[in-house]
């Protein structure tokens, strides 16, 4: 043990120092095992990113939807609603729906 503590005496000196002692430990403690780590601050500020932005994407979507109520609010607004989404027609009318081919969905062939 002697033999030891003489060959690395000079990496020893600093922890002789009860400050830097204190700093280490004190250091060690708060980024590692403390309630308010930096690791878990790190995963925190990573989840209110994460929640900011599926707060905006919301946001964005309330906006949508705020004005396809706007255009509903009329009896116009509704009866093209209808016709374009149900294909609903009045008495005596005739419609016809014009489908392209890029349009329509094509089933695959077992080769």
């Amino acid at each position: 043990m002697a033999k030891f503590l003489k060959t690395y005496k000079h990496f020893l000196k600093p922890f002789k120092n009860v400050f830097l002692l204190i700093l280490v430990v004190f250091a060690v403690w708060m980024l590692f095992f403390d309630s308010n780590s930096w690791f878990i601050h790190n995963e925190l500020n990573n989840d209110i990113e994460d929640l900011e932005q599926e707060k905006e994407y919301y946001k964005k979507e309330i906006g949508k939807d705020k004005k396809e109520i706007k255009k509903l609010s009329s009896d116009k607004g509704v009866e093209k609603y209808g016709r374009e989404q149900y294909h609903m027609k009045k008495k005596d009318e005739e419609i016809y729906l014009i489908e392209y081919e890029d349009s329509l969905k094509t089933k695959k062939k077992d080769e």
